[in-house]
């Protein structure tokens, strides 16, 4: 489904996120910081889950090139308030250039986050990649979608949980949950918002520790978004109406300063610029359209670009890349 199409969907709905944020907050959405740096690779990957926001999987061809990745990192050099750079896809270990993007980034002195699919440590060729995380510091974030296979298998495909685990076990075999960081996400496996993720993380520590001997540091539960495969799982099932009055029932304004469309950018594969990566599938870009053109104080003072997909992030305790807001 092309991404115009989805916006006149979500547009459909009678609630207006826009309409929500001012009533809460008379300033609307600005940008607060450029803490986080969120770079797309691109949409190759080895899996295809159901719940993708990128419908990336192993027929997708998009993907960073190098001149655009040399970019990125002039600008995350010359702006001393990035602190973080958030490398995503698809699975971005797949990219050629992963590894040169990680130790130039960790070289400029930034803390790397790999957003990592934990299968992609299984496929052959990828022995290097423990190793490798563990050399250059990298946080690891890590989808797993609930600690009982079943419901990760209905979610990411056949098998995945049990690739996952033996990714977990090779993570934590070089100090990934003790003295390097590895955090897990979790997004819920039916028309719900996640429960507390204080309850959660120790539920999911307490199983993964009994079952299989796994540690990690921290869960981060993101709601599934109406967008992309996820939203036309939910429009073939009649079920699109039923999941956006969950998230218009939702609504809570004591999200909104915690967003993360205020406190990062997120680049596509192609160097388009957006106010997060959710924006970026439905190529609503931002302000400034791409990191060539890419200026610190504009970028500051651009107004954030919103839909109804973005009730999302405000719904429950809200969720971000980071997991809940409130």
């Amino acid at each position: 489904m092309q991404a115009a199409e989805q916006l006149q969907i979500l547009a459909t709905v009678e609630a207006d996120f826009q309409t929500a944020v001012l009533n809460a907050d008379s300033q609307g959405l600005r940008p607060v910081t450029l803490a986080t740096f969120q770079i797309n690779l691109g949409k190759i990957c080895n899996q295809a889950c159901r719940h993708c926001h990128v419908a990336a999987g192993p027929n997708r061809t998009e993907s960073m090139s190098r001149p655009i990745i040399d970019r990125c990192l002039e600008i995350i050099r010359s702006v001393p308030d990035i602190q973080i750079v958030d490398i995503t896809g698809g699975a971005p270990e797949l990219h050629p250039d992963f590894r040169y993007l990680v130790q130039a980034a960790s070289e400029a002195g930034k803390q790397v986050m790999n957003r990592c699919n934990l299968t992609i440590i299984e496929e052959d060729g990828f022995d290097w990649l423990p190793d490798f995380l563990a050399a250059n510091k990298v946080a690891v974030i890590a989808s797993l979608p609930h600690f009982a296979a079943a419901r990760t298998d209905q979610q990411r495909g056949r098998g995945v949980f049990d690739k996952s685990v033996q990714g977990m076990q090779k993570l934590n075999a070089v100090g990934y949950g003790d003295r390097l960081p590895l955090h897990l996400v979790y997004n819920p496996t039916g028309l719900f918002l996640a429960a507390s993720q204080q309850d959660l993380e120790r539920e999911y520590k307490q199983q993964l520790s009994r079952r299989h001997d796994l540690r990690f540091n921290q869960l981060f539960c993101i709601n599934n978004m109406p967008i992309s495969r996820y939203l036309e799982s939910l429009l073939r099932a009649g079920k699109f109406e039923q999941w956006m009055t969950v998230l218009v029932n939702g609504f809570n304004p004591a999200t909104i300063p915690g967003l993360m469309c205020r406190h990062q950018i997120s680049v596509g594969y192609d160097g388009r610029v957006y106010d997060c990566d959710f924006n970026q599938m439905l190529e609503l870009q931002a302000e400034i359209a791409h990191v060539d053109h890419f200026d610190y104080q504009q970028f500051m003072a651009r107004t954030i670009k919103v839909a109804n997909h973005c009730y999302g992030c405000t719904a429950g305790a809200g969720s971000s890349c980071g997991g809940e807001l409130a």
